[in-house]
Formats: C-alpha cells, sequence, structure tokens
C-alpha cells in the first residue's frame, strides 16, 4: 500500500475579529496560500490531483466549494478539481484524512490540503439561521427526527 506524507504546511497570516484582515475576502485567504505552496514546492501546479479543504459554515463568502474557488482565484490551473468538507470543529483534520486516504488507495497521488474560516464575515453557526429567509427556522426543526 502506498504511504502518504505532507510535503509542506503553510497558513495565511492570522488576525483577530474585526481586524485588519477581515476585509480579506476567504476565498483570498485560501488563495493566497495555496499559491505560495504551489510556489514553493517542486510539483507543477497542473500535477495536483485535488485540492480538498475543510470549512464550516459555507455560506456567504464561505459558499461555494471554497477549495475550487481558492485554487481558481490563484490562477492555478482550470484541470484541477476542489472539494470542500464540513465535519464542524474537525474540518481541515477530515480532509487531511481524505487526502491520505486517496493517497494510499493508490487513486490520486498530490494532494493540496487546507482550510479556511473568516469568523468575522461568517460568525460560527451561522449557516444554522442561512435558511430563516426561505422560510426555516434552522436546519432540525420539521424533521420527523
Amino acid at each position: 500500500m502506498p504511504e502518504a506524507y505532507i510535503v509542506d504546511a503553510l497558513r495565511s497570516p492570522t488576525g483577530k475579529r474585526k481586524g485588519a484582515l477581515a476585509e480579506v475576502h476567504a476565498i483570498d485567504l485560501g488563495a493566497h496560500v495555496l499559491k505560495a505552496l504551489v510556489a514553493r514546492n517542486a510539483v507543477p501546479a497542473e500535477d495536483y490531483d485535488d485540492v480538498i479543504f475543510g470549512c464550516v459554515d459555507t455560506i456567504g463568502a464561505q459558499a461555494g466549494d471554497i477549495a475550487r474557488t481558492s485554487w481558481l482565484a490563484a490562477g492555478l490551473p482550470l484541470g484541477v478539481p476542489g472539494t470542500t468538507v464540513d465535519r464542524q470543529c474537525g474540518s481541515s483534520q477530515q480532509a487531511l484524512h481524505f487526502a491520505a486516504q486517496a493517497v494510499m488507495s493508490g487513486t490520486q497521488d498530490v494532494i493540496a490540503v487546507g482550510g479556511v474560516q473568516t469568523m468575522t464575515r461568517i460568525p460560527i453557526a451561522a449557516a444554522m439561521l442561512a435558511g430563516q429567509p426561505l422560510g426555516f427556522a434552522d436546519p432540525f426543526s420539521g424533521s420527523e427526527g
């Protein structure tokens, strides 16, 4: 069985709520990291098999498959797919597990993994209320279970 390795690790700058980075779009934060990751490693961008990001509350600036949109915003090749995972506080860790599983199964070789969360723009648990304009009080009301 193939082994999976973490080849490099980096992160975006961090800030505080309503601080200097508050107006930076979540996609641009992800793009900044992906562009730097690809630039500082010897793997050509077109050789990446996938991009997997963890993200809680995938609404607003974090919606629309932020893994893929961050890759594209970084100016990286259109042919590389992406997916976003929401496992709450373990989202980015789960993204890493999914990537390792893909490599170890032999289905993929090189995967960019990360996570995005901008809590000034999208406060924690904001997705719980996002459906209210569509008539849903919360994600659970109306379920028989």
